[in-house]
C-alpha cells in the first residue's frame, strides 16, 4: 500500500542522542510543528500547532509554551550562555502573554513566531560553536 504524499512529507526521522547534531535536529523538527506543519489553502501560509492548538483559550497557550520551553531546556544543555537562553524565555513568555488575550491572541499568534525566532538564536550558537552541524541547503 503506498503512503499519500502528503504523509510522506510530515514524516521526520527524530534522533534521540546528545550530540549538537541530534540536538539541532530535534529542535528543527519541533519548531516545523509548532510553527510550520499545515499551510491554509487560501492565505498559502504556514502554520502550527501554535497557532492551532492556541485557539483553545488560556489551556493553548500554556501547552504551546511548555512546548516552547523545551528548546530552552536544550539550548541549556549545549551551552548557550544564559543571557540567550533569558531572550529565548522572554520570546515563549511574550508569545504567551499576548496569546491568551481572546481574538486578538488568536491573530498574533498567526504572526508572531517565538518558536523560529528561538530556533534562530540557537543555530546561531551552534553555528559558532559546533560548525560541523550546519546544513547546507541548496
Amino acid at each position: 500500500m503506498e503512503v499519500p504524499k502528503t504523509a510522506r512529507r510530515m514524516e521526520m526521522q527524530v534522533p534521540l542522542g546528545t550530540s549538537p547534531a541530534d540536538v539541532r535536529q530535534r529542535i528543527e523538527a519541533m519548531e516545523k510543528i509548532l510553527e510550520r506543519a499545515v499551510t491554509i489553502p487560501v492565505l498559502r501560509r504556514k502554520v502550527g500547532l501554535d497557532a492551532i492548538v492556541g485557539l483553545i483559550p488560556f489551556a493553548g497557550d500554556l501547552l504551546t509554551a511548555m512546548m516552547g520551553i523545551y528548546a530552552v531546556w536544550e539550548a541549556r544543555n549545549l551551552g548557550l550562555p544564559r543571557w540567550k537562553q533569558w531572550r529565548m524565555i522572554a520570546n515563549i513568555g511574550f508569545d504567551t502573554a499576548i496569546g491568551t488575550i481572546p481574538v486578538a491572541g488568536d491573530l498574533f499568534d498567526f504572526l508572531y513566531r517565538s518558536n523560529t525566532r528561538n530556533l534562530k538564536i540557537i543555530r546561531a550558537h551552534l553555528d559558532r560553536h559546533h560548525p560541523e552541524t550546519r546544513v547546507i541547503e541548496g
